[in-house]
């Protein structure tokens, strides 16, 4: 009989498109809605789409330093290599969405709603999730300087052969987090850590962090 694993892997919806049409990005605006547009090598810099809705879009070389997608919602949609320094999506929705190939300095998520995400092979520098929810996210072959869940809720979040130089989870609600393929360099909030799964190695990695963070005295 095959061992029932106790840890959920993330739950991920292909993003299938299909008869894009070509876009204009100099004619979007914020609180409109789009549906079923391609974007290619937009500059959306400094762009004000608080608000608005993208549906079955797909974003190739995408600029976007500083556009303010507060409140903006991507559902089905496709973002290969983004190239933002500062990116600005609190409280945005991401809805079945794939990212792949990009850079973000750092990235506004708090108070984000993440439902079916997968981030892959990209370089992300502060991603800010403070009271944001999350489920069935898959992060993949990425490098992530300072991963901030405060406050945030995970469930069924996943990250396969990635580097996080720093984790805060102070306040977190973890279920089914899976940091077992995950090399972390630092960890604040240790008791947040509850609902997360880690390997007999990592453990071993974090255990004078873990003595610090108790008060504990390890004499030879």
């Amino acid at each position: 009989m095959a061992k029932k694993l106790s840890t959920v892997a993330p739950t991920l919806h292909s993003v299938e498109l299909v008869d894009l049409t070509d876009g204009e990005c100099g004619l979007l605006e914020s609180h409109e809605n789009y549906d079923g547009e391609r974007f290619v090598s937009a500059d959306l810099s400094q762009h004000d789409l608080a608000g608005a809705t993208f549906s079955e879009c797909e974003f190739l070389d995408l600029t976007a330093h500083g556009t303010d997608f507060r409140g903006a919602a991507f559902v089905d949609t496709r973002f290969v290599r983004v190239d933002a320094p500062i990116f600005k999506a609190a409280r945005s929705r991401f809805r079945n969405v794939d990212m792949d190939g990009s850079r973000l300095g750092s990235a506004e998520f708090y108070e984000a709603n993440w439902k079916s995400v997968h981030i892959r092979n990209s370089k992300l520098g502060f991603m800010n999730f403070r009271g944001a929810e999350l489920q069935d996210v898959l992060f993949t072959n990425c490098t992530i300087e300072e991963l901030d869940f405060g406050g945030a809720k995970a469930n069924r979040v996943s990250f396969v052969n990635t580097t996080v130089n720093s984790l805060e989870l102070t306040r977190s609600t973890l279920q089914h987090v899976d940091l077992r393929d995950l090399d972390l360099r630092g960890l604040s909030g240790f008791e947040g850590l509850k609902g997360a799964t880690m390997n007999s190695f990592q453990i071993g990695e974090l255990a004078p962090l873990f003595a610090r963070h108790l008060g504990i005295k390890v004499e030879d």
